[in-house]
């Protein structure tokens, strides 16, 4: 009886790092971390100055008092009452629907369409392949009937 040989550890592991989606994720991983910047500025040189124009520029000024008297250092620590920062929380979640927006739209969406566009002209092309390769076994199909005729035709009368 012989004992099936396992893969081993490196052959697992190498199997692992060249599957796609691992790949894929380091790559959007470092794109992404590349991206915040983008995504920072915007927040800072755009939105900021828009919710300033209400308020203030920061976000992170925005808050509330849970238990009164709230007071706060000039270095964030809590002196007394229980402060809600609200502020900082819209602020990332206005950051995080900036950054879900532009992938979606600079990123995602071409990239599907791109991907529907290659999948048509592929199907497009495998499709004619099978047209042309129907007709030719038909033109094929019509010489050898047309052979045999001749062939029984010529053989039957020297006969």
């Amino acid at each position: 009886m012989s004992a099936k040989k396992e893969p081993s550890v490196w052959q697992g592991f190498k199997a692992f790092l060249m599957r796609g989606n691992v790949v894929d994720l380091a790559v959007a991983v470092v794109i992404g971390a590349a991206f915040t910047n983008i995504v920072n500025s915007v927040v800072k040189g755009v939105i900021n100055p828009l919710v300033g124009a209400i308020g203030t520029q920061n976000l992170d000024h925005y808050s509330s008092c849970l238990k009164d008297p709230c007071k706060v250092a000039a270095d964030g620590t809590v002196q007394s009452g229980v402060p809600i920062l609200w502020g900082s929380v819209l602020g990332a979640a206005l950051t995080f629907v900036i950054t879900a927006a532009v992938v979606y739209f600079l990123m995602v969406l071409p990239m599907s369409k791109y991907l529907a566009r290659q999948a048509a002209r592929k199907a497009a092309r495998e499709g004619t392949k099978e047209v042309v390769e129907v007709s030719e076994l038909e033109v094929l199909k019509e010489i050898r009937d047309a052979l045999v005729a001749q062939r029984g035709s010529g053989q039957g009368g020297e006969r």
